[in-house]
């Protein structure tokens, strides 16, 4: 899992630098919606929209925002768009595995801006289930590091809890489970009293290609297209590439 390790820490920052640009703002407020409707507006019986809720709030999104949106996708504000989950499966410079996961009320729009994404930036669209077999639903919950909590620590917390393994991110720790058992493992962090800044069912890859500087910045480029679009929620790639080739990266 440490190639998935080294880019979740990519992903990681990069989502807190485009926090702080507002960027992701509209995005956290469309799952929170999605998140409501689908579950009620009630958090404390829609886990689902806990977690929305609480990742928008560590984004710095105002609570206002949030409350509106809780309101609008459980029905008791108008205003809430019909959006529908959209998958699509391509393959990104050097033959790398992408997924695309859309949330969009507008399907021409959204499969547009995705085409247009991967033929511009080296890449091409694939059929259903030509790259999606590649990847698998985890739990993924990221624990930033404290002062006093070790890896031993965090691992101790969410074990009964169906935790897999927790990997040292540098900056964070990453516990690992299956999809089903990430609520579990977030409550018993909190029943630790241990902070965690997220918690997912992200796809994950079964197994990584290793890329050189220039294969990670075609691949990159490509990803920062497709979030260009504001129907695209997630993006997930099977590339890994060493921390020497990240650093140079972030020298660029």
């Amino acid at each position: 899992m440490s190639g998935h390790s080294k880019w979740a820490t990519t992903k990681h920052k990069k989502a807190a630098i485009d926090a702080k640009r507002g960027k992701l703002f509209a995005k956290l407020i469309k799952n929170i919606e999605v998140a409501a409707r689908t579950g009620g507006g009630d958090m404390a019986g829609n886990p689902t929209l806990f977690d929305a809720v609480q990742k928008a709030k560590k984004s710095s999104v105002p609570n206002d925002n949030i409350d509106r949106a809780v309101k609008r996708g459980s029905g008791q504000e108008a205003g809430g768009a019909d959006y529908q989950t959209i998958m699509y499966e391509g393959y990104g410079p050097g033959g790398i595995a992408v997924l695309v996961e859309c949330l969009t009320d507008n399907k021409n729009r959204a499969a547009s801006d995705v085409r247009v994404a991967f033929s511009r930036n080296g890449g091409s669209l694939a059929d259903p289930g030509s790259v999606s077999y590649l990847f698998s639903r985890r739990g993924v919950v990221i624990v930033p590091k404290a002062e006093g909590l070790g890896e031993d620590d965090v691992l101790a917390a969410v074990l009964d809890a169906g935790a897999e393994e927790v990997n040292d991110l540098g900056e964070s720790f990453e516990v690992m489970s299956e999809a089903t058992d990430v609520v579990a493992v977030r409550t018993a962090l909190q029943a630790a009293g241990i902070d965690y800044d997220s918690a997912e069912t992200p796809f994950v890859p079964a197994m990584q290609v290793e890329v050189d500087a220039e294969g990670a910045r075609k691949i990159l480029r490509l990803i920062d297209a497709l979030e260009e679009s504001d129907d695209v929620q997630e993006i997930f790639a099977n590339f890994d590439a060493s921390d020497e080739v990240m650093a140079e990266l972030e020298d660029d």
